[in-house]
């Protein structure tokens, strides 16, 4: 059987390979779409980056290229604050912290609901920390965190000259070294990194522990109010910031109840319409555009007290006025900016509770879904019969939103109920929800006010 030419072995003399052509003519031979991306005038009809990766738009004279750059540090829905120029609010929380820090030598538990802020306010204050010379560890914990991983890079970012047994002179603070030199190589505990702490000197150490929330194990936790205890009752020199967990701070302090003392809760609340409104002037000035009132007035409303409910809003829809070569942000910019949340949103939401709330909202509408909706973001995630009575406004409405929410939690859809010894409380089983159904709500105000999107873009 003949075998195929791939495998048949030959004794001719192999042809010599012809030497490479020119790169011009090499070029000609390119594939149609290698010769588009060489060439980006044939493709002109394609979608392209408005800016190179220096962060350079494609031409200086652009201006609305110059403001779409600037935009995105002047909007970052997706991101926390860094810069304190876009800071908003707050001001009272942050002073209340530091003082906490600072005046009474507590460990700081800053919770709230997502989007609310808490990851931005604990830049700013870390950023005021550092200012004061201390030493600021930031961690940003996972499932997985534990303990001895977490305490051991924290120990890493302090220099050894800290420490009151090495004077700033011996070799080992001079080459640099860490307290993280000092630890065994076994498991660390929480007395052991405690004893540690107590010989620092001559500064102090905030140690930031941010999505705490997120940390799986007991034993983690169990460890930390321990270590808490210890610092608090040798007044060591380091002291704790936790950020996401429970309000109540059970979870935290169950095995140590005595640590409570030693802790403020600290509650990110929603945003006043004022706040709303400073955040969405801080982002004007600075990507140098201009929010008409009645366009800022849809943002606040809509926003409902949330930073980024605001944030995601004003960047969709100044980027649609820029599109549009303008830098004045009109009301259908807001209503195009909805409709671009409103997908971004529903893909957050699993098909099996997407099919149930579509079902719903073709029953009921969705007055009264967003009443409770609003509820629910009133009372950051979760909400009871006194909070649907503020928001339905009448007792015709309140009723009926409460046999809403009571059969869907009796069915298990969208809702589910807990009861915590003060009364039943409400929370929506997936948190993308409530957002989604606030966000109906709005689109169909814009629809009866008449007010039309430019265009709904996809970027």
């Amino acid at each position: 059987m003949a075998l195929p030419n791939l495998f048949r072995s030959s004794n001719k003399r192999k042809a010599r390979p012809a030497p490479p052509e020119p790169a011009q003519k090499m070029r000609l031979a390119l594939p149609d779409m290698f010769q588009q991306a060489a060439n980006p005038s044939q493709a002109s009809d394609l979608p392209r980056f408005s800016a190179s990766a220096a962060d350079q738009p494609h031409r200086r004279d652009d201006r609305f290229g110059a403001a779409r750059m600037k935009l995105r540090n002047a909007y970052t829905p997706s991101q926390p604050v860094f810069d304190r120029r876009m800071f908003a609010g707050r001001l009272n929380v942050l002073k209340a912290a530091i003082r906490s820090i600072e005046d009474q030598r507590l460990h700081l538990v800053i919770y709230g609901e997502r989007g609310i802020g808490k990851t931005s306010l604990l830049h700013m204050l870390t950023a005021a920390a550092r200012e004061a010379r201390y030493i600021v560890v930031y961690s940003s914990c996972g499932a997985a965190s534990n303990f001895d991983e977490t305490f051991r890079a924290v120990a890493a970012d302090i220099p050894l000259l800290f420490h009151s047994d090495y004077s700033p002179t011996t070799e080992e603070a001079e080459t640099g070294t860490s307290l993280a030199s000092l630890l065994p190589t076994r498991k660390v505990l929480p007395r052991q990194f405690g004893d540690l702490c107590t010989k620092l000197t001559g500064t102090r150490v905030l140690i930031v522990l941010d999505e705490f929330d997120r940390a799986e194990s007991l034993e983690f936790r169990r460890d930390l109010a321990e270590l808490i205890k210890i610092l608090s009752d040798r007044s060591v020199r380091v002291q704790l910031v936790i950020a996401g967990v429970a309000a109540d701070l059970a979870e935290l302090v169950e095995h140590i109840p005595s640590v409570r003392r030693n802790i403020l809760a600290i509650p990110v609340p929603l945003m006043s319409a004022e706040e709303i409104g400073e955040l969405v002037t801080n982002g004007e000035r600075t990507a140098g555009i201009t929010i008409t009132p009645t366009a800022r007035d849809h943002v606040v409303a809509i926003s409902v007290g949330s930073p980024y409910i605001a944030s995601l809003l004003c960047h969709h829809a100044a980027l649609d006025a820029i599109d549009d070569q303008r830098l004045d942000v009109m009301p259908a910019d807001v209503a195009s900016a909805l409709e671009q949340a409103l997908g971004e949103l529903a893909t957050r939401i699993s098909k099996t509770t997407m099919g149930q709330v579509k079902r719903l909202v073709n029953e009921s509408g969705t007055e009264l879904l967003s009443l409770i909706a609003s509820a629910s973001l009133a009372g950051s995630g979760e909400f009871d019969s006194a909070l649907l009575d503020a928001k339905a406004g009448t007792p015709t409405r309140a009723a009926r939103c409460k046999s809403i929410v009571a059969e869907l939690a009796a069915q298990q859809i969208l809702i589910h109920e807990r009861d915590d010894g003060f009364g039943k409380r409400y929370a929506f089983i997936e948190d993308a929800v409530p957002t989604y159904l606030w966000f109906l709500a709005a689109r169909q105000t814009f629809r009866e006010d008449d007010v039309a999107p430019q265009r709904v873009r996809v970027r």
